[in-house]
This record gives structure tokens, C-alpha cells and sequence, in this order.
């Protein structure tokens, strides 16, 4: 038996679809404007999961520059068909973009890739996922609702037109839809309520695909309906079955800090399914746990802490948007960025997530100071919002940017080469290191910016905050570490 406490893939992990190979797991999510793009994690118990490869990590094969922040590959869905692992995902263009949404499909004969290089279908919805019926037919679910699309076996031409078959209970935002089939039922399952506060899990089941569908008399699924619980915004889940046959659904959900501030972004969790006598469906009892057990022997799987890149850059590191000019010598060497943090054309910008709303992070590096120059910590949530520790021609500075611009909270004239941040709660405290003896620099006590709610105006929000290293200028630095340390409460 394996006791879990939730979530269990920590961090910005929006939008779960799981795959069971044998006795593995495998777990796509979303990536948004950060590349490589779709992130793969691997379990053995559905509780421990380890990143291990992107879907796409070709520059050439997906261009995400210029993407606003939010946009991107949204949603993804991994499913076997035919001899081989597709993943599916929606390409969300800028907002002036037309079409303004794409369906992004490759495929590999390994659940963990390489995958190939994506081709796309021109269906301008969201949250695609594959379903493919008895007699071999495909078909491409998105929203609204539960939309299916017939496709070509091999997934590459839309053959027929697209049609709603469940509309949902008449909540707003019904998206996130899978179809599988169960005791001669195709049971719809869509996520609805919004993704925020209130996000739930819905389902219903009719005896053709097409219907029409009947409403799940335990509607919603799953809810968070107490507005102090440390686990909200529940939703958008997927359901996957173990050798021996239990049923299980991961979902997305968030996690409060400091009131209601998703700092860590949207995260996956995990509910056991119970089938009853009616097939009908419960997940867990209803709401989000934030321990539980599961009949699986335990398997420990956990991601590394400490880094020195020598090895390359590890799969749980993305850039923003695309990947700055590097080699490595003795560590990694980052050439860097013409333009800033605030802009989308910022090729710079290396990132971990954070996993823990108590997170201590540290970097150490080699740089030169040159004018019109800086290199140093980030914790970066969007263009918009961040905070980066920095050094610059004039010594160390901590600027701050809360969607008005970049402001200098502090400058000292010195020039450290080890910098940190201890993240508790909202509160970040950053600090340097000279002479192996440690200084705190500066402390900023409310950082509800770099949150998903940070920015009322902003309606596009669905990352999470990452921390991580940034280089603009004309000199190249090299880093000797990163170490990044989750806290649990």
C-alpha cells in the first residue's frame, strides 16, 4: 500500500494525460510559451514521477519566439494507437493569430520518444485527446464540451465534420474532455466550471457515441467546495486503470498561499475511482484529498536537487520560449540575450520549477561585467512579473517587475558570484555568498504578483513561478551550480 500526500508531480503541471505501459506510467502536461515543449514524467506508482523527456525538443519543429506569455502548447493528451504513442496538444497562437488554435500531433514507437516531427490538424478548439472506438474508427476530442472530430487512422486528415455530442450541465468552460468506454458505455468526461476557483470534473454516458448523453447522478465528480482547503481549482482530470484493474484519475489542481495566490501554478493530483453497481463512477470522496493510500507497492522516484550541467541540461530545466546560444566547459556556458527579461524576444532565460510553496534556491557562476550588462538568480513567472537578483557593471542589484515595469529595490556595490533566495510562503528572501560567508541582501514580503491571480487585468495566466538564471548583455557566464530545494510544510 502507498500513502501519497497531494499533489503528487509538484509544481507548474497543468493538465494531466496518462498512459500505462505494463507496469509503467507516463504523463504528459502542459508547457505553454517554456521549451523544450510537453513534458514526460514516468512512474511506477503513480505517486513518485521523474521528468524525463519533452515530446518536441527541436527548435525546428516548433517556434514559440514571440509566443505572449500563457500562449503555446496548451493541454496535451498521450495515447497508443496502432503501434505507436501519440501525443496530441493545442498550439495557441497570439491572440491576432488566424487561426488563432492548431492541433499539434507526433508520435514515436516509445512511450518516452523521440518523438517525430509534429504535423497539424486545423481544428480551432482547445484540449484535444484521441479516442478510438471498437471497430477502429478515430476520432479527436476537444472543446467545447465534448466535441469529436473523425480522423484518419494514422491521425493525419480530418475525414468528417466536427460534432458536439455532450454540451456539459450548463457551467461555464466546459473543456478538458476524454471518451472511453466501459461495459458497453462511452462515458464523456470534461472538466467544467472554469479553471479557477470552483473548476470541477463532470461525466456523463450514452450507448452510441454520438448519443445522447446521460448526466452522471454524482455530478461533479470532483470539487473543492471549502474555500480554506490548502488544495483548489480540482479539475480537467484523466482516468487510467493499473494491471490489476483499479481505476485511478489525475487531475489538475492548486495549491493556496498566503489566501487564495497559485504561486506554484496548476499541479497534478491523484484520486483513487471507485465503480459502483450502477456503472457509475466515483472519484475519491468527492473532493480533493490531501493525503490518501493506493493499492500499489511504492516505488521511490524523485528529481534531483543540485545540478552542475556538466552532463548537459537536465529534462526538468526549460527555456522561455527558445533556447539561448550555450556550450559547456566544465559547467554550461550561457551567451546571452539582446533583449530583456520583459520582452518576448528574451533568448536567455533557464528555468526550474518551483515545487514547494517553501522553495530555497541557489546559484553560483563565473561572469565578467561589461556596460549595459547583468546576469544572476530570476524568479520568473511571465514577462511582466518577476524578480531577478542580479549583477551588473555597477555591482548587485534586485529589481522587481509587477507589471509596471522593472524596478530597482536595491543596489550595492559588490560583486558576489553565489547567489539565493529562501522562498516562504509569499515572502522571498534573497541572499549572497562571498568568502563562504552568507549575507541577506534584501527581503520582499508579499509576493502575490508572481502567482496565477497576481495580475487581476491579466486574464491569461495559467503558468506558475519558476526560478532559475538569466543572462542580458554582451558577457557570457558560466555556471558552476543550481540547486533548487523543496520544503514541505
Amino acid at each position: 500500500m502507498t500513502e501519497y500526500e497531494n499533489p503528487v508531480k509538484r509544481g507548474f503541471y497543468p493538465d494531466p494525460s496518462v498512459i500505462r505501459v505494463e507496469d509503467d506510467f507516463y504523463m504528459v502536461n502542459s508547457s505553454f510559451q517554456y521549451f523544450p515543449a510537453i513534458p514526460i514524467s514516468h512512474s511506477k506508482d503513480l505517486v513518485h514521477w521523474k521528468t524525463v523527456a519533452h515530446a518536441v525538443n527541436d527548435p525546428e519543429y516548433l517556434d514559440l519566439s514571440h509566443i505572449k506569455d500563457s500562449r503555446g502548447i496548451w493541454a496535451p493528451d498521450i495515447v497508443y494507437s496502432n503501434g505507436k504513442y501519440y501525443i496530441f496538444a493545442t498550439l495557441r497562437y497570439n491572440d491576432d493569430h488566424k487561426p488563432m488554435r492548431r492541433q499539434l500531433v507526433t508520435c514515436s514507437e516509445h512511450p518516452q520518444g523521440p518523438y517525430s516531427k509534429p504535423w497539424f490538424l486545423d481544428i480551432d478548439n482547445i484540449d484535444p485527446s484521441l479516442f478510438v472506438d471498437d471497430d477502429g474508427s478515430h476520432y479527436i476530442v476537444t472543446a467545447p464540451g465534448a466535441t469529436v472530430t473523425p480522423v484518419s487512422p494514422d491521425c493525419r486528415e480530418i475525414i468528417g465534420p466536427s460534432r458536439c455530442v455532450w454540451e456539459g450541465i450548463g457551467e461555464r468552460c466546459p473543456e478538458g474532455p476524454h471518451i472511453f468506454k466501459r461495459n458497453g458505455y462511452y462515458y464523456a468526461v470534461v472538466a467544467s466550471g472554469g479553471t479557477g476557483y470552483g473548476h470541477g470534473i463532470i461525466m456523463a454516458r450514452s450507448k452510441s457515441l454520438f448519443g445522447e448523453y446521460e448526466p452522471s447522478p454524482y455530478n461533479p465528480l470532483l470539487r473543492q467546495n471549502d474555500p480554506e482547503a490548502l488544495i483548489q481549482r480540482s479539475g480537467h482530470g484523466d482516468f487510467i486503470t493499473d494491471k490489476n484493474g483499479n481505476w485511478y484519475c489525475l487531475y489538475l489542481c492548486g495549491r493556496r498561499n498566503g489566501g487564495n495566490y497559485t504561486t506554484l501554478g496548476r499541479e497534478t493530483a491523484l484520486e483513487n475511482v471507485t465503480w459502483h453497481s450502477d456503472n457509475w463512477c466515483t472519484v475519491g470522496s468527492g473532493v480533493p484529498s490531501e493525503k490518501a493510500s493506493l493499492p500499489l507497492e511504492e516505488y521511490i522516484q524523485t528529481e534531483e536537487e543540485y545540478f552542475d550541467f556538466k552532463c548537459g541540461i537536465p529534462e526538468s530545466f526549460q527555456w522561455v520560449r527558445v533556447s539561448a546560444k550555450h556550450n559547456y566547459d566544465n559547467g554550461i556556458v550561457l551567451f546571452p540575450s539582446d533583449e530583456p527579461e520583459y520582452s518576448t524576444a528574451c533568448s536567455c532565460i533557464l528555468l526550474h520549477r518551483e515545487t514547494e510553496l517553501n522553495t530555497d534556491v541557489e546559484v553560483s557562476f563565473d561572469y565578467n561585467t561589461s556596460k549595459n550588462s547583468h546576469a544572476g538568480l530570476i524568479c520568473y513567472y511571465s514577462t511582466a512579473t518577476y524578480i531577478r537578483f542580479s549583477v551588473f557593471e555597477n555591482g548587485l542589484q534586485l529589481v522587481v517587475n509587477k507589471n509596471n515595469g522593472e524596478e530597482i529595490i536595491k543596489l550595492e556595490n559588490i560583486f558576489p558570484s553565489t547567489l539565493g533566495v529562501r522562498v516562504r510562503g509569499l515572502e522571498r528572501e534573497f541572499y549572497y555568498i562571498t568568502e563562504e560567508k552568507e549575507k541577506v541582501f534584501c527581503k520582499i514580503e508579499n509576493c502575490t504578483f508572481l502567482s496565477d491571480e497576481g495580475v487581476p487585468e491579466d486574464k491569461k495566466r495559467h503558468t506558475g513561478t519558476l526560478s532559475g538564471i538569466s543572462c542580458i548583455g554582451s558577457a557570457p557566464i558560466r555556471i558552476k551550480y543550481f540547486k533548487i530545494r523543496g520544503v514541505r510544510s
